[in-house]
């Protein structure tokens, strides 16, 4: 658990009341379960009101109960085993409809990403991709589909495309080893953080690439270890992260490329389109 919200809690300790005392010994103690507990939940878990639940956060600081859920969520995202991301998962869902509430919290994360998302880190991504002799993809894990989809239609606009998706420091390194100030990078990286992707972007920077990182925090282990930070949010859904805001990045990546690459891929894909035509590549409308 994060070190500053442990502080938090035990400066405030001595004005606690009976009931807050015990909310705050659980959140202490069971704070993967509490990050993803409502306040009413939260609340009969400890025996306890709700209302008591929201004046604790009050207390704390905070506006109100969700603002201190969400930093709390925060902190321990990036803490949580499988097990306990499933454990977690019961308290977050509860009777709702899954369909809806993963919809909804994928259409809030693609807001907060347009709010958060530099623009001039983003532009100046375009052009080192560009301007790059070599661009390397790296995405394991979670990340390596993410990573592959930007490779495809990357590899269709750029000489040379190379994509990175096998997981291990050794692997990754042996596939980067050559890369230096002629190259760009693109890293994805989300919470649980592969160290292989740090590892590789860290090492890449110091060799002179430009590295892009598309993650979620200026202070990922990712984030630090580039010279642009596209940020996307990204948010724990049992097993599951939603990388919906990331792949909406790469895909605002390709369209930029793709605008400033706009003749020259006329011309490569009228020739695929006799290429895919000649040997069947797609299936024809209208045909059975």
């Amino acid at each position: 658990m994060n070190s500053d919200f442990m502080s938090l809690l035990q400066n405030a300790a001595a004005s606690f009341s009976k009931g807050q005392r015990r909310i705050a010994q659980y959140m202490m103690e069971e704070y993967d379960k509490a990050a993803f507990m409502t306040a009413n939940s939260l609340g009969k878990a400890v025996g306890v009101s709700e209302s008591t639940v929201v004046r604790f956060a009050v207390e704390l600081g905070f506006d109100g109960y969700p603002e201190m859920q969400k930093a709390l969520q925060e902190m321990v995202v990036n803490r949580l085993t499988s097990v306990q991301r499933i454990e977690a998962m019961g308290d977050r869902l509860g009777n709702q409809d899954v369909l809806s509430m993963v919809l909804q919290a994928d259409m809030e994360k693609l807001r907060q990403t347009a709010e958060i998302v530099s623009r001039k880190d983003f532009h100046a991504a375009v052009d080192a991709i560009l301007n790059a002799r070599r661009v390397f993809i790296m995405g394991v894990r979670s990340t390596a589909p993410l990573a592959n989809f930007l490779g495809y239609y990357l590899g269709q606009m750029l000489d040379t495309v190379h994509i990175v998706t096998a997981s291990g420091n050794s692997a990754v390194f042996e596939q980067v080893i050559s890369v230096d100030e002629r190259d760009a990078v693109i890293a994805f990286s989300f919470p649980r953080y592969s160290t292989s992707t740090a590892r590789g972007a860290e090492y890449c920077r110091s060799k002179g690439a430009k590295v892009i990182g598309i993650t979620d925090s200026f202070g990922s282990p990712l984030g630090r270890s580039c010279d642009y930070v596209l940020l996307a949010k990204s948010d724990m859904i049992s097993l599951v992260d939603s990388l919906t805001a990331p792949l909406s990045i790469a895909n605002a990546l390709i369209v930029a490329i793709a605008a400033k690459r706009e003749r020259e891929l006329q011309q490569k894909f009228d020739q695929l389109e006799s290429l895919w035509e000649k040997y069947n590549v797609y299936e024809k409308q209208g045909e059975a």
